[in-house]
């Protein structure tokens, strides 16, 4: 598989405006998460920017920037825009959408996003964690993934397993391992441009979770156990915490 990796970016944020370009460390957040995903080795790493801010911060760092309509609907859009942008020919199989707001990603999850798709039946990939805190459990803003791991090695970090569903309520029920979803998808080439054209679904709208969406539409997905979770900023509390967090690469 040959991957390309996309950074959707734009300054419009309700809860926390301009937040690609809040300074983390010696860097806007942007240019942080692009470094983690440049040090993954996965693949050639752009943003796609819906502003020429930026744009302008990642090129300032040596990095790529696409400019994308800022007013496209989703991250998902942004990212297939710029990915048919840069990639004309179709050179790239698959294209990993990385959040641009995980300024404490491992780069190591990236790589591991993509490792699902080693089964041809699967058409998008993702990664879980094993929810540890027990507030998360019942906190709406963590997504909860229901993946069937195999029984005899669900525990290990790397298995693989189905994902079934997606929610922000705990899910499944019974004894067992709940696991926190994490905002990367690595996308067949070809799932991404069906992606795109589908209409918003019932569950995804129930939900507000994207990713239904293609499951509703009869798209198989699978997830890879990682160990830790990056911090996503999402409002001026965890942009605080970023900060404090934060190590350099």
């Amino acid at each position: 598989m040959s991957a390309l990796i996309v950074i959707p970016a734009r300054l419009k944020a309700t809860r926390l405006p301009d937040k690609p370009l809040a300074m983390i460390g010696d860097a806007p957040m942007i240019v942080q998460v692009w470094r983690r995903a440049v040090a993954a080795n996965a693949g050639p790493v752009i943003v796609a920017a819906g502003d020429q801010a930026i744009a302008d911060a990642i090129t300032a760092a040596g990095g790529t920037a696409v400019m994308t309509d800022p007013d496209l609907p989703s991250g998902s859009d942004r990212v297939h825009a710029a990915a048919e942008s840069y990639d004309r020919a179709g050179k790239f199989d698959v294209v990993v959408n990385v959040q641009g707001d995980l300024p404490t990603l491992e780069p190591k999850l990236v790589a591991a996003s993509l490792t699902p798709l080693a089964n041809p039946a699967i058409d998008i990939a993702t990664v879980v964690a094993r929810i540890v805190v027990p507030e998360e459990l019942t906190d709406a803003a963590v997504v909860k993934a229901a993946v069937s791991f195999p029984p005899t090695n669900g525990s290990s970090e790397g298995t693989v397993g189905p994902a079934l569903y997606f929610s922000r309520n705990l899910i499944p029920s019974g004894d067992g391992d709940h696991y926190h979803h994490i905002g990367i998808y690595a996308f067949r080439r070809a799932a991404l441009r069906r992606f795109v054209t589908l209409k918003p679904t019932v569950l995804e709208l129930r939900e507000r979770l994207e990713q239904l969406r293609a499951i509703e539409d009869g798209m198989r997905m699978a997830a890879a156990l990682v160990d830790t979770i990056p911090l996503g900023v999402d409002t001026p509390a965890d942009l605080e915490r970023a900060r404090r967090l934060f190590r350099p690469l």
